[in-house]
């Protein structure tokens, strides 16, 4: 069974992307196609990047890198869901997509943002830094707007014409997901 991780991609006090989160997996959690689990990036307790040696050479020195980079490697799959700051991601994620590299690759991902313009500037930064890091990033996309989909810009409450874009979005991830577990399992035909 594919396992897919919900990322929370903030560790803002006041933060919305728990209960965005929440709500996508609350949607995928009605499949049966793959297994989704929550992955709060504010348990991780991550520091700024402090190792010394830099990520891609896989030598991993600080207890939580390790922590990190094993809830990562045991998945097959993600979804970022990513608050816009400042027509980008949050720092705490990027920071936490730079701990760590190979147990990103050949994975791929998704993206539900949310913001003033729907979080889609952040998703653009995400993409780029997915390509670097090797993991496919499906097309579909769920933008949330403050302005729409939260009461006073505060408590969630996404629109009913949200739930088949996530249904769409799924579909697409599970498919890639699938494809490149075989890539990472080696029986892809020569």
């Amino acid at each position: 069974m594919l396992k897919i991780g919900i990322i929370v991609g903030s560790t803002r006090p006041g933060r919305k992307a728990d209960a965005v989160a929440k709500w996508v997996l609350d949607v995928a959690s009605k499949r049966t196609d793959a297994q989704y689990e929550l992955v709060d990036l504010e348990t991780f307790n991550l520091p700024l990047l402090d190792e010394a040696i830099p990520p891609s050479l896989g030598k991993y020195e600080k207890d939580h890198t390790k922590a990190w980079a094993a809830k990562i490697a045991s998945l097959d799959g993600f979804i970022f869901v990513t608050p816009e700051y400042n027509h980008s991601t949050s720092g705490a994620l990027k920071n936490a997509i730079d701990f760590i590299y190979a147990e990103w690759t050949n994975k791929a991902a998704a993206f539900v943002s949310y913001g003033s313009a729907n979080g889609v500037r952040a998703v653009e930064h995400l993409r780029g830094v997915m390509a670097e890091i090797q993991v496919a990033d499906v097309r579909a996309h769920v933008g949330l707007s403050l302005f729409e989909d939260f009461e006073a810009f505060t408590t969630f409450k996404p629109r009913d014409i949200h739930t088949p874009l996530v249904g769409a979005l799924l579909d697409q991830l599970v498919g890639w997901t699938r494809a490149l577990q075989a890539l990472r399992a080696g029986t892809l035909p020569a």
